[in-house]
């Protein structure tokens, strides 16, 4: 958004020894980022009219003249080479000389052209920015008087353009006006605020009414449209011309191209008061009515972009008899607009629900002026002061134009001004600030923001937001601090650290665990923790045979396919990231404590910890070194538990038992406090291949939910190390493939005997084509208090053995 500074010095007055640095920056720290500040016509002061008094051919150029001129009164010549072929001896001619930057870029310099000095040019139209193309240099009026420079001869004005960062603005919509940015500005510097749109000025308009006088036009707002507040006013006897130079050359060098007065009109009170606005050429409203409503079907519509767009049924236009005539808050339509042969128009000045205006603007790809303003929820107050306005400048532009009724307040949706009433004190602003402020600092600053305060306490501060701030941005104290903040100078404020007692908080009994947890991961398994997203997508899912595609979880709004609902499992994510890794990696191991979340019929869903862990290697299978270090976590994190084969009624709550990725033998139930909170298991083979994984992967899944908040009791009893060394008891069972290890650890557990401290699994062998499978177990026997003489070993070792065949498990033939 452009704003220049001639406009905002006619609201107020600015600082006369600032430069347009200073000033940028001042606006920048206090109210919106400045991105750039143009200078517009600085260069016409430099560029004077000339008078031709000869010609010559250049003696090396057949094309080029050498041509002398006067530069001034006293008769001083000058001497240039010129390759313009409409060079006339006598015309007035406009001269750049040495040092002047055109607007093409070009920076004149002493040039010698074909061996003659050339100092300065003779310009043409292009060459001076007042046209695309040209033809030679620009011919001047005869009468023009020599010396003079262009910007008083074409009666311009030099200025400064501030463009301001439109992202910055998104929250005051008081800003997109320069009569708001003049405000800014009169409090920056502390200047007062030019009001000449006042009571007295409000008078003489509407001393233009005839309140005698019928509306031509019946105006109709239907409940359920967009529209918030709806003015209109309609005048006759008006003459569209082309709009004076002032008018003209503001518009211009704010962006905006000159149409005609009427149109120039309603754009230039646009970009003065911030509110936009339509005119309508009155004899092209059918039926001599305007009804404002949402459609009820969909219908095209040529905008005056002269593109045929189409609405559909929830957008909000403004229609006559017969016909839309506006797409409501973004652009009006061709058989709408005024033109040359307008003579009687109708002014609307509207205000319209920001969301709505965005949601048709994005859908249709049109953004416009009018609708980057309504986007940020305007103050429907301003809608007569913006109507007024208009009358205002139509009037001094057509002086016979009349006014037909008076002013049309048509609509005005109830419960805009709901006052914004908030407490505060100067002694809580200068201490969230850090910086002292007396109460008469505060109350000036935000009176010259036009909000109202009253003190009726002694430390207490009443602030009424006024209503162009209260439609978005001022809810809260806060916002009144930032305020005065913004307005003192962020600065200004001397940086210190905050003033609060700082005390260690206790963990909670979650965290403590999952602390544990991490650290025994990361420092004795040598894995990674990770964080995946919790969100998935059905194409995941069935790569991974999962069999819960979590319908009942699917968002309304996601961002993609790819992630499109909550996941109730780790599993999938962690084989997403691990056919990812497997590419770059022949070993990696992994872990995340996270959320799941699982469908729940009284509650939507439940939510649910989970820990997860992923060994992979490419050679050997991870499994035995998995449980083996899950099991060393468990009794880290003193939970108790135990290792389970399959239960028929009890099942599994943390890994769907039926998912045909759990290996037929790698695989055992870990359950916690009686109840099956988890598994350590071996990725089948065929998903690992469907994921194009190559290599073992095993996974460890825990539910932590019902026991993660409780105090676990350390179960570890303290007691000197053995000074005699341990004796390992290795032998290889024989069992069936369908055996579980569990089921002999099981056994093992049964047997009585105190030196016997451990039992284990070294390696599992699978003989091709055979139908049983060798595992080696290990017991290992200690004594605290002596070594183990060879007969009690013996003996031990053969109980061992007789427990192992009461169970019905046997010793490798």
């Amino acid at each position: 958004m452009l704003i220049s500074k001639n406009w905002i010095k006619e609201f107020v007055e600015l600082p006369e020894n600032i430069n347009s640095k200073e000033l940028s920056e001042k606006l920048t720290l206090s109210t919106a980022e400045v991105e750039e500040v143009k200078e517009i016509n600085q260069f016409m002061k430099r560029v004077k009219v000339v008078e031709v008094v000869s010609k010559e051919k250049h003696p090396e150029a057949d094309k080029l003249n050498l041509v002398t001129f006067k530069t001034d009164v006293s008769g001083s010549l000058s001497k240039v080479v010129c390759g313009a072929s409409n060079v006339e001896i006598g015309m007035k001619a406009a001269y750049a000389p040495t040092g002047t930057l055109l607007p093409n870029g070009l920076l004149l310099e002493p040039k010698k052209i074909r061996g003659v000095l050339s100092e300065g040019m003779l310009c043409s139209e292009e060459e001076l920015g007042l046209s695309e193309e040209s033809e030679g240099i620009i011919h001047l009026k005869k009468d023009s008087p020599i010396g003079i420079d262009m910007l008083e001869y074409f009666n311009l004005e030099s200025d400064l353009l501030f463009d301001i960062d439109n992202k910055s603005l998104t929250h005051r919509p008081d800003l997109w006006g320069h009569y708001g940015f003049a405000r800014e500005f009169s409090t920056i510097f502390g200047n007062d605020l030019k009001k000449p749109f006042d009571q007295n000025w409000q008078e003489k308009l509407e001393a233009n009414f005839s309140k005698n006088e019928e509306n031509p036009i019946q105006i109709l707002v239907d409940e359920d449209s967009s529209c918030l507040a709806y003015f209109g006013l309609s005048l006759q006897n008006i003459q569209v011309t082309e709009s004076p130079d002032w008018l003209k050359n503001r518009l211009v060098s704010l962006g905006l191209r000159s149409i005609n007065s009427i149109v120039d009109i309603s754009n230039y009170v646009m970009l003065e008061l911030g509110i936009p606005l339509h005119i309508f050429d009155a004899d092209k409203i059918e039926g001599k009515k305007i009804h404002i409503k949402k459609l009820d079907q969909k219908t095209k519509f040529t905008t005056l972009d002269e593109i045929e767009r189409e609405l559909i049924e929830s957008d909000t236009v403004i229609m006559d008899s017969n016909k839309p005539l506006v797409l409501a808050g973004v652009m009006g339509g061709m058989n709408s607009g005024v033109s040359d042969d307008t003579t009687h128009i109708f002014i609307e000045v509207a205000n319209w629900n920001a969301s709505e205006v965005r949601q048709t603007s994005t859908r249709l790809g049109l953004r416009t002026d009018s609708s980057q303003r309504y986007e940020k929820s305007l103050d429907s107050n301003m809608c007569y002061r913006t109507l007024l306005r208009t009358l205002d400048l139509i009037l001094e532009l057509c002086p016979k134009a009349k006014v037909l009724g008076q002013a049309q307040k048509a609509y005005y949706k109830a419960g805009q001004d709901k006052e914004v009433l908030i407490e505060t004190s100067s002694e809580k602003i200068s201490k969230t600030l850090g910086y002292k402020l007396s109460d008469e600092r505060v109350i000036n600053i935000l009176n010259r923001l036009e909000f109202k305060v009253t003190k009726e306490k002694a430390d207490v501060l009443k602030v009424i937001a006024p209503s162009f701030r209260s439609t978005k941005d001022v809810e809260c104290e806060a916002d009144i601090i930032e305020e005065i903040g913004r307005i003192i100078g962020y600065d200004n404020i001397d940086p210190v650290s905050p003033k609060y007692s700082i005390s260690p908080v206790s963990r909670s009994a979650s965290q403590k665990l999952h602390k544990k947890i991490r650290d025994f991961l990361a420092l004795n398994s040598q894995s990674f923790e990770v964080q995946t997203y919790p969100m998935i997508g059905e194409s995941l899912l069935k790569k991974t045979s999962w069999r819960n595609q979590a319908e009942n979880l699917k968002l309304i709004n996601s961002l993609s396919v790819e992630h499109d609902r909550m996941r109730d499992s780790l599993i999938p994510s962690f084989l997403e990231a691990s056919q990812l890794n497997a590419k770059s990696f022949d070993r990696f191991r992994f872990f995340e404590c996270s959320r799941v979340y699982q469908s729940d019929e009284n509650n939507f869903f439940k939510e649910k910890n989970h820990l997860g862990v992923v060994f992979y290697e490419k050679e050997n299978s991870p499994f035995l070194d998995l449980l083996s270090h899950f099991k060393k976590l468990l009794s880290y994190c003193d939970i108790p538990y135990d290792l389970a084969s399959s239960h028929p009624k009890f099942k599994n709550e943390a890994v769907d038992e039926e998912w045909q990725g759990i290996h037929p033998y790698e695989n055992t139930h870990v359950r916690v406090m009686g109840k099956m909170k988890g598994m350590v298991f071996s990725v089948h083979p065929l998903v690992l291949k469907k994921l194009k994984i190559k290599g073992h992967l095993s996974m460890a899944i825990l539910d932590l939910t019902s026991f993660q908040d409780r105090e676990l009791k350390s179960k570890i009893k303290y007691q000197p190390i053995s000074k005699f060394t341990d004796s390992h008891f290795d032998y290889t069972l024989s069992l069936s493939r369908e055996s579980s290890v569990d089921d002999v650890l099981g056994h093992l557990k049964k047997y009585k005997n105190k030196k016997v401290t451990q039992n284990a699994v070294v390696d599992i062998y699978e003989p091709d084509g055979g139908e049983d499978i060798f595992v080696t177990f290990r017991s290992v026997i200690s004594q605290a208090d002596g070594s183990l003489k060879s007969d009690e070993l013996k003996s031990i070792e053969e109980g061992i053995i007789a427990h192992l065949n009461q169970g019905g498990f046997r010793l490798k033939a």
